[in-house]
């Protein structure tokens, strides 16, 4: 009899992806900045010919000194003329898997690396995909690099959600946005 073979991530149930990819907080990793510029270079390099107004470091990893899951995000802004087809088949053919995001903003697109159907495999990576704009994400890392103190805070959050939803990522996620948007909006009263 063979082995039943593993179902294709698309197919997993929330449950079954969080008990295959639990949430793991590590230490700061004095490499992350430098796995950021390879796969910045790599991305601009699949992206070639498609309209790229920028690429970011984003997420705990783009903070020094926070603990943090391992995974690198990245934000990509394209201009809103970028055809969406010659993204995913570029980010496809450089390794990534696409995720539709209807819930995002547009052009809804987030992609992955370094998941399998029998779990983590070499770096993970979060590309998310928008059109220009004003987005939260770099000036939440910008104002945790600058406020030593809130970062802690963040961490301390972070550790508290990780034992409590150790393998359910949405509601670890879901978990930190109250926090998220009112340090953002300390920040935008602070401009």
């Amino acid at each position: 009899m063979k082995p039943d073979r593993p179902k294709p991530l698309s197919e997993l149930t929330p449950a079954e992806l969080g008990k295959l990819f639990p949430i793991i907080l590590v230490d700061y990793d004095e490499r992350w900045p430098r796995l950021y510029e390879d796969e910045r270079t790599a991305l601009r390099a699949a992206l070639a010919g498609i309209p790229v107004r920028g690429i970011e470091h984003i997420g705990s990893t783009a903070v020094p000194g926070l603990r943090a899951k391992p995974t690198i995000d990245i934000l990509v802004q394209v201009e809103p003329s970028a055809d969406s087809g010659a993204i995913i088949g570029a980010m496809k053919r450089s390794g990534y898997e696409f995720t539709e995001r209807p819930e995002n903003p547009p052009p809804h697109m987030m992609f992955m690396k370094g998941y399998t159907p029998e779990g983590f495999r070499g770096q993970a990576v979060h590309v998310h995909v928008r059109h220009p704009g004003d987005w939260d994400e770099p000036r939440f890392r910008d104002h945790l690099i600058t406020h030593p103190d809130t970062a802690r805070e963040y961490a301390a959050l972070k550790e508290r959600l990780a034992r409590r939803f150790p393998n359910d990522r949405e509601a670890y996620t879901d978990g930190k946005t109250e926090f998220i948007r009112r340090v953002m909006e300390e920040a935008r009263e602070r401009r």
